[in-house]
This record gives structure tokens, sequence and C-alpha cells, in this order.
């Protein structure tokens, strides 16, 4: 039995601080029990052999990256313009989110991977003749400048206790003159950081623009030093003008895709290989999940974006992202998912699957539709037209469908009309999406950029028509409830038409039936 405590043994007030009380910013180091002694410091920073020579070599992506750079500055004569790479993110008290450094730093230096955190690339305005020169011949109005934390020497202690630089917690990082190889940018010390941003800036020298929101540390120094500058509208035309220019991908750019979509088509194979396991196990979709983060983690650097796994009537969710339901035999998979290389360039493929390797009737009805869809969607996304003309075209053929199955309310053509669109009832997203760094690349491009654009070569991106029936839809003939089907390829635009990137999936059922059952019986 508990009793309330005596007078000679009161029970601590909670709300009375210590005399040694410890701030909440720094109670996380109280589990620690690092040495700190004199003698510690003396035998831990001596006794290292020479660190090996260098083996830095100049990045596949350099080239390319300062004709971005270059393309970018020209947009921004006599402006210091502010990349931030980012910092790290925490997941729970110290513990941090694996690092992935923003789409646009990465972008502009050729930087994947979990390179580089908290580096900041600065474009510097440079005199005519003094900007960084040009793989082709040329110079570029700006100099750019990476700034970041190098290696520490074994001689100081941020080399053993500093956890997020230090040697001994994260491994050797680059030195400055090695990053400086790799990327084909100068380097300095990010300790130099503030004092090159304020040069010459102030109501009458250099406007700063910066990417906001990307590093609040980088945020707070803009800030202070441009102070009472109205930049804040300038910072969103840089946003702009850094999503524009990923519009058009270069050749450097298209072999990375090219790389994602083969290990995304990769990773449905080892997906189509493990359904009976994912059948078998109460939770299927994870084993489906779960299959494809190891393939995008053995062969790339993560997943673009969460996996989808929707088997049966979760199907009919378009962000499924639970993956917490059973996979049955009779219905469909559907699976939503790509792997990011290691210079963070995803892949985005969809493909519905019969669990059990063969499609009913009702099930090929409507896949049938989906994918007639999306063939009308590729005839039409060529040079010359606009990028708002491929969901027209595999809208059309939706709405048709949908008409010849009665379930339309009004004609098609009536439908189609923007006083109607009642047959975006079972298809609420659009058709198509820019595809590159981001999942949904280019996303801050204006609309005439994007949406009115013309197609160019060069452009890629998805076209992923889909039908959506949910088992309580009133509306939805009864055998063709439950089913959700989407067909997602990734495209490259050419200048005489287009290339399926992810062309190595079936898509065609017949086709589809035939390739799980040889993958089924191996």
């Amino acid at each position: 039995m508990v009793t309330d405590p005596t007078p000679e043994t009161p029970a601590p007030a909670l709300t009375e601080p210590a005399a040694d009380a410890q701030t909440l910013a720094d109670r996380g180091s109280n589990r620690s029990q690092r040495p700190q002694s004199a003698a510690f410091l003396d035998w831990v920073t001596s006794g290292w052999a020479e660190r090996p020579a260098s083996t830095a070599a100049a990045g596949d992506a350099a080239p390319f990256t300062a004709a971005r750079r270059a393309r970018l500055a020209a947009a921004f004569p006599g402006e210091r313009l502010v990349v931030p790479a980012g910092a790290y993110k925490v997941r729970s008290n110290d513990t941090d989110y694996r690092f992935r450094p923003h789409s646009a730093f990465a972008h502009l230096t050729g930087l994947g991977a979990e390179q580089e955190p908290d580096a900041v690339l600065v474009l510097h305005p440079a005199a005519d003749g003094e900007g960084d020169e040009l793989p082709g011949g040329g110079r570029s109005t700006h100099r750019a400048v990476l700034y970041m934390r190098p290696l520490a020497g074994r001689d100081t202690e941020e080399f053993f206790s500093d956890a997020r630089y230090g040697e001994f917690w994260v491994g050797p990082r680059p030195t400055l003159e090695d990053m400086a190889t790799v990327t084909g940018i100068a380097t300095a010390h990010s300790d130099d950081l503030r004092d090159a941003l304020a040069k010459d800036a102030g109501a009458d020298g250099v406007r700063i623009l910066v990417v906001p929101g990307v590093d609040e540390a980088v945020d707070a120094v803009v800030e202070e030093i441009r102070a009472a500058e109205d930049a804040g509208e300038r910072d969103a035309t840089l946003v702009e003008a850094l999503s524009e220019l990923r519009l058009l991908k270069d050749e450097h750019e298209v072999a990375e895709l090219r790389k994602a979509v083969a290990a995304t088509a990769e990773g449905f194979e080892q997906v189509v290989r493990r359904l009976p396991e994912a059948v078998a196990h109460r939770r299927g979709e994870r084993v489906i999940e779960g299959t494809f983060l190891s393939q995008a983690r053995v062969e790339g650097n993560y997943v673009g974006y969460e996996t989808i796994a929707a088997a049966g009537a979760h199907a009919t969710t378009l962000h499924w992202t639970d993956n917490d339901g059973q996979v049955r035999d009779g219905e469909l998979v559907l699976i939503d998912a790509g792997v990011e290389v290691d210079s963070l360039y995803t892949a985005d493929v969809t493909r519905t699957l019969p669990v059990d390797g063969t499609f009913t009737d009702a099930q090929r009805r409507v896949y049938q539709a989906v994918l007639d869809a999306a063939d009308a969607a590729f005839a039409v996304a060529v040079p010359g037209n606009r990028f708002r003309d491929v969901h027209a075209a595999a809208m059309e053929v939706i709405a048709a469908r949908l008409d010849e199955w009665g379930m339309l309310p009004v004609p098609a053509a009536e439908a189609l009309s923007p006083e109607g669109q009642q047959h975006r009832r079972w298809m609420v997203h659009g058709t198509s999406h820019h595809l590159g760094l981001d999942v949904h690349d280019c996303a801050q491009a204006r609309r005439e950029m994007y949406l009115d654009a013309v197609i160019e070569p060069g452009m890629v991106f998805t076209i992923e028509p889909g039908l959506y029936f949910q088992v309580d839809d009133l509306r939805v003939p009864e055998e063709l409830r439950g089913i959700g089907v989407r067909i997602e390829d990734d495209v490259l635009v050419t200048a005489d038409g287009n290339e399926n990137l992810s062309a190595a999936l079936p898509r065609r059922p017949e086709d589809v039936e035939a390739w799980m059952a040889g993958l089924l019986a191996g």
C-alpha cells in the first residue's frame, strides 16, 4: 500500500528547478559519458598514420552543372544567389532523418546521396571577364563558391567528439581541395560564409537572394545582412527560376533517369517473385513495400517517394502508403514505386498486377480502358503540342469508356466540357507531371511554363491515367466495385516523338500475364 510522504521526506516539487538546472537544449547530453581528461585528449589526438593520398576526381556531372549555373546566373545579373544544401532534420530527440540535399543544390553542384549537410552554394556576381570559365568556352556572369565544413584535423576535439562532423561519428569528410576537384567549384570554409555574403551588400550594394526555408541558419544570416531590403519577391523569383531550369533535361540528367528507371524495373521483378510470400503474410502489402525498398537501397540512394503497395480495394485510394493490408489471390495490386539513384534522380512507375497472375474479365475491362487512355496520351506527347493536351487525350478515352458502360449521367462530349467533368469522379488526379530530381519536378514553375507550355525535346514527364471504383460507390456496376487501376510510365520527349523509358515493364494485359508467369515459375 502506498502512503503519503512524511514531512521528513517531502516529495520534490515538479515546478522547482534544481540548483544546477540545465536548459532543455542541453539535456540530450545527459546520457553522454565522453572522457574529457587531459590524458585522454593527448592520447586520442596522437598516434595516427598519415592519411592516404587523395583519390578525388572530377565528377561526371561537373561540365553539366557549370552550364546550369551559368544559365541561372545570366537571369540575375549583379545579384548574389544563395542556394543552401539544407541541414539535418530531427526525427526524434537527437536522432536525425537520413540527410538529402535540397534538389536545387544537387542540380547545381552534382552532389547527391547524403552530401553535403550545411553546405551552401553561392553565386557571386563577377566583373566582366572574371566569372567562372565554362567548359565550352566563355565565362559566366558569376563566380561560384561552395561553402562547407571540411575534414577536421586529428589534433582537434571535433575529430572525435563532434557527432555532427567528427570522423569517429560520421566517417572521414572531404577536404576543401577534394570537393573542389569533384564539383569543379571553388570551395571555402563555412566559417567564411557570413563575411562573403556581406561583402558589398546593403541598400546601394549587391542584392542577396536566397532559396528560403531550406536552412534556417542561412536564412537568418541573409536577413540580418540585407535588413530592410525588399528581397522577398526576388527570393520567389529565384525559386521559380531554379524550378524552370529543370524543365528541359540535359544529357547527364537523362542518363541518370535511365539508371533510375532500370533499377525500378528490377525492383518490380523482385516484387512479382515474392508475391506468393506476400499472399501468405497477414500484411502482404508490407512484403511488397519492403522488397522494393531493399532494391532501392542496394541499387540506389533510397526510394524517390513512399511506395504505394495497394492491394484489392486499397487501390482505389490514390495515395495509399499505410501498406498494412493483405494481398489476396483473385485481386489486383497497384504498385506505385520509384528508385532514387545516388545522384537523386528518381523514377516514378506504376503497374497494376493480378496477384495470381491472371486478370478476371472485369479487371481486364477496367485495365484495358486505362491502357487505351495511356496510349492516347502517348500519341500526343510530342513536340509542338501543349502539356495540357496529354491529359485531355487521356480524358477523352476515359469519358468514352465510362459512357459505354452506362456510368455517366450525360454523353461523354458533355462530360468533357468544362461545365461537366462528371467522368472525373473516377479519376480526380492529373495525367502527367514533370520528373527528375523530385518526383514532382519543376513544381514551382509558372503555369505558362508548365501546364500551358509547348512540349519540347528534353522534357521528361509521367503518363499515368487511372480508374478507381470504390467499394461503396453505388454509381458503379457491382462487378467493378473495389477495382482500382493505374498505369504509369516515364516519358522522354525526343525530336521526333517520345520514348517510353519504362517500356521494359510490360503494359498490355496479355504481356503482363506472360511476364508474371515467367517470373513466378522461376
